[in-house]
C-alpha cells in the first residue's frame, strides 16, 4: 500500500518585532483508521516553550509560546505515513436515512455522546432552513442513507464552483450558499450543515490530498495544500468519509490529520501576537509518494 512523506511549512514575516506570541497547532497526526505513521515531528523557530497534548476530540495539539522579540515565525511539520487497504467484509448499511437518523438518537452504546455531539450547531456551522431545503432534494423518503449522502456530495461538486479567491476562513455557510463558490473548507462546512439539518451526525476532517502534476510537466514541490472533507455517521457502518470538493469517497490519497465540529476546532495554526505590525504569511505543503 502507498507510503507518503509530508512536509508542511508555515512562515510568518513581520514588519515590526513581535515581542510575545501564543499559538495552538493541529499539525501532528491523530490516530486514524488505515493510517500507520512511522514518524511525525514539529519544528518551531525561534525556539519556543511548548506543550504537546490531546484535545477534546483526541487530536494531537501543540501549544507553544515565544517570549523573545522576533520578526519571523517558522513552523514545519514532517511525517511519513502508510495507508493500509480497507478491511475486507466491511458492512455498508442500506437502511433508509430516516431509520439511520432514528437509530442514531436511540443508540445505547458508550459511543452515543461522542457521536450525538456532531448533530448540533457549532461555531462555524449553523442549522438553517436553507441548508435543510437544499438537503431535502437528496434525502427523499425511504432513500438509503449512504446513497443520499453520495447524491448530496455530487450536487455540491456540480453546483458550487471551486474558487480560491472567493472566501476566507471567516466566510459563513450562508455566504457560500449565496455566492455558490468556495474552497474545500467551505464545501465541507456546507455538506455538514445539510447533514445536520436532516438530524444526522457529521464532522469536519482536516488533512492532505496527494495531487498529480499536469500531463507532460514535472511535479512541483510545495504546491499541495491542506485539504478538508467530511464524515457522516451511519449506524451499522460507523463513520464514513466523503469529499464533496472532488465528488469522491476518500481513499488511499487522503491523509487524515484531525477532526472536529468544524474548521475552528482543527485550524492548523492559530494564535495571538503582541506587536508585529503588518505581516506576510506563506504556506507550503508537499505530499510525496515514497
Amino acid at each position: 500500500m502507498p507510503v507518503y512523506r509530508i512536509k508542511h511549512v508555515t512562515r510568518y514575516r513581520y514588519e515590526q518585532p513581535v515581542t510575545i506570541c501564543h499559538h495552538i497547532a493541529h499539525l501532528l497526526p491523530r490516530e486514524a483508521a488505515r493510517h500507520v505513521w512511522s514518524s511525525a515531528d514539529l519544528d518551531i523557530f525561534p525556539t519556543a516553550m511548548r506543550t504537546d497534548r490531546f484535545d477534546y476530540f483526541g487530536n494531537r495539539q501543540t501549544f507553544f509560546s515565544i517570549q523573545e522579540p522576533h520578526r519571523e515565525l517558522l513552523v514545519t511539520s514532517r511525517g511519513e505515513v502508510e495507508i493500509l487497504a480497507p478491511a475486507t467484509g466491511m458492512l455498508f448499511s442500506n437502511q433508509p436515512w430516516e431509520q439511520a437518523r432514528d437509530n442514531l438518537r436511540n443508540m445505547s452504546t458508550p459511543d452515543f455522546a461522542g457521536v450525538i455531539q456532531f448533530t448540533f450547531e457549532s461555531v462555524k456551522i449553523a442549522q438553517t432552513a436553507e441548508a435543510a431545503q437544499y438537503a431535502a432534494a437528496s434525502f427523499t423518503a425511504g432513500r438509503p442513507a449512504i446513497e443520499a449522502v453520495e447524491d448530496l456530495m455530487r450536487r455540491i461538486h456540480q453546483e458550487f464552483k471551486f474558487d480560491t479567491c472567493a472566501t476566507t476562513v471567516a466566510t459563513s455557510v450562508a455566504e457560500v450558499f449565496r455566492d455558490r463558490r468556495g474552497v474545500c473548507q467551505d464545501f465541507a462546512h456546507l455538506g455538514i450543515a445539510c447533514l445536520r439539518s436532516m438530524g444526522l451526525a457529521a464532522r469536519y476532517v482536516s488533512g492532505y490530498l496527494l495531487t498529480d502534476a499536469p500531463p507532460g510537466r514535472p511535479r512541483m514541490v510545495g504546491v499541495d495544500a491542506s485539504h478538508a472533507w467530511l464524515s457522516v455517521y451511519v449506524p451499522e457502518s460507523g463513520w464514513l468519509d466523503f469529499d464533496p470538493t472532488n465528488n469522491m469517497t476518500p481513499g488511499d490519497r487522503h491523509i487524515t490529520i484531525a477532526y472536529g465540529r468544524d474548521f475552528s476546532d482543527v485550524s492548523p495554526l492559530r494564535g495571538v501576537i503582541l506587536g508585529g505590525g503588518n505581516h506576510a504569511v506563506h504556506v507550503s505543503v508537499d505530499v510525496t509518494a515514497v
